[in-house]
């Protein structure tokens, strides 16, 4: 009797659900500014636009900044440098943001699971972005004034990554959280591919201290918008539908409206293989990236041959690549999934671990080939492959334990956050003269990199709910059931009209 009633409550929850997705669905799916969750999506996207536009922004300066310029004299013609800076200063100028920003990555997570990530996110981007409208000024005052200014901005940007879970953690039904996720974190890719040429091209012809002027306002325009529509939970934003609040309500049950009181079980935590695979997948990913991102335009100007103008644009072009990949890259898994072709550990593990294999061949590739065209080829398939990787490591958080995933994605991009610091400077200290040798080296580590990873996480990771996390898990019963047999059914995939 007990039975019965108990899978009638079930079939009536599952009904319930049912019913609350399909009056959702109901609207169009390309009228996405009608759904409030892939509105927050979309906004979240032109936040991390501004993260790494914000972050990147030095790489093309400082090329300018340190540069020979030819002036005019009475006596012919003299060079002189703005800033005359060796390749060690600009390797720890290039490193410092890093410095500040491996400090908040826990402690981001955790204050946003209990005052809202929304806030912490908004602020965090906006206080960096006015930092950004100072640093000319700094750094024509004092270049370690400008190394701290660069610190402080790294600590405000260090709680954006965790802070994203804990939004996605209210916002987010589980059966749409890879298309969320990666639409906002696409955003880095894109504030990449715009914000390189742009640097490049204000660099140029304005001033490189236009570049900071240009990405601050823009950041802090951004931050208006952000905190006036995003609310820190479905409940609280009152431009929502009856509909969408309930389909998000019953799919994330009380967590929905967030758990403050939450208590995370560290020791379960820091002795689960699961998530060391995750961080070793993250840490091996950003050592590629940040390698890329803080040198690529050093090395295009000085091994390649590329004038600052033309470095922007080109360095841009993998980042690009990346930007369209990650999109079909989230898509492709989902559907692999749904579909029944593989268990989410299976995509985890062949997403992340094929893409890591193939970084590592075309990372050689560049440091065999060192020429203009076969180098800029190999790295642009070296990170643009990489959008696998993301559909991989970046939501397995939300796989082993949704209610943590702030706090895992702190720990595991604290230890992520050491490549920003550590390549860099190794980097400066390997390319002084700089030889073509030199370069081969800093891919030569890269290459190494990725593929400790991919054994790592190929051996470790896991896609399932960690019996630590099961305790205060939220989602529905039903569904856990489901998703371990079939993978994760995505609603986003079935008709608008139910």
């Amino acid at each position: 009797m007990n039975q019965a009633t108990q899978r009638n409550s079930t079939d009536a929850e599952k009904s319930s659900e049912i019913d609350n997705r399909a009056a959702d669905l109901d609207v169009p799916s390309w009228k996405f500014w009608k759904k409030r969750r892939y509105v927050v999506a979309c906004l979240a996207f032109f936040g991390f636009f501004n993260v790494y536009a914000l972050r990147v922004n030095l790489s093309i300066a400082i090329v300018a900044m340190t540069e020979e310029k030819i002036i005019l004299t009475e006596n012919g013609t003299t060079t002189y440098k703005e800033f005359d800076w060796d390749s060690e200063m600009q390797g720890w100028l290039l490193s410092s943001f890093f410095y500040g920003y491996i400090v908040t990555q826990l402690p981001g997570g955790w204050l946003a699971a209990r005052i809202g990530g929304n806030k912490v996110f908004g602020v965090g981007i906006a206080a960096t972005a006015f930092l950004t409208l100072i640093t000319p000024f700094l750094a024509h005052t004092n270049v370690y004034l400008f190394l701290a200014v660069r610190v402080i901005e790294g600590i405000f940007e260090g709680v954006t990554y965790p802070c994203i879970h804990a939004v996605w953690a209210r916002w987010a039904p589980p059966l749409e959280r890879s298309r969320l996720a990666t639409i906002a974190f696409s955003g880095s890719y894109v504030g990449t591919v715009v914000s390189m040429p742009v640097c490049g091209l204000l660099a140029t012809y304005v001033g490189w201290e236009s570049i900071f002027y240009v990405f601050g306002v823009i950041g802090l325009v951004w931050w208006v918008f952000w905190m006036l529509i995003v609310k820190e939970s479905p409940s609280t934003d009152p431009h929502i539908s009856k509909a969408e609040l309930r389909y998000i309500k019953e799919s994330l049950g009380d967590f929905a409206d967030g758990n403050k009181n939450i208590k995370h079980p560290w020791k379960s935590i820091l002795t689960s293989a699961p998530v060391w695979a995750i961080v070793a997948s993250h840490f091996s990913e950003n050592w590629g990236f940040y390698t890329l991102l803080t040198q690529l335009p050093k090395f295009m100007k000085d091994t390649l041959g590329f004038e600052l103008t033309k470095t922007g644009f080109i360095s841009a072009v993998p980042y690009l690549a990346m930007a369209i990949m990650i999109q079909f890259c989230g898509h492709f898994a989902d559907w692999c999934q749904i579909k029944g072709y593989l268990t989410t550990t299976q995509v985890r593990k062949i997403f992340n671990c094929g893409a890591f294999v193939a970084q590592t061949v075309f990372m050689l590739g560049a440091a065999f080939l060192l020429s203009p065209v076969g180098s800029m080829v190999c790295l642009t398939l070296a990170v643009g492959l990489g959008a696998f990787a993301w559909c991989g490591f970046s939501v397995n958080h939300l796989d082993i334990a949704p209610q943590h995933a702030s706090v895992l994605m702190g720990l595991s991009n604290t230890f992520a956050t050491l490549p920003g610091i550590l390549s860099p400077t190794i980097s400066g200290y390997i390319v002084k003269t700089p030889t073509d040798e030199e370069w081969k080296i800093v891919f030569y580590i890269a290459s190494s990199v990725y593929f400790i990873g991919c054994v790592i996480y190929g051996i470790f990771c896991s896609g399932e709910l960690q019996p630590w996390a099961m305790e205060s898990q939220p989602l529905n019963k039903t569904n856990k059931n489901e998703n371990n047999i079939q993978g994760h059914d995505n609603a986003t995939y079935e008709s608008d009209n139910l």
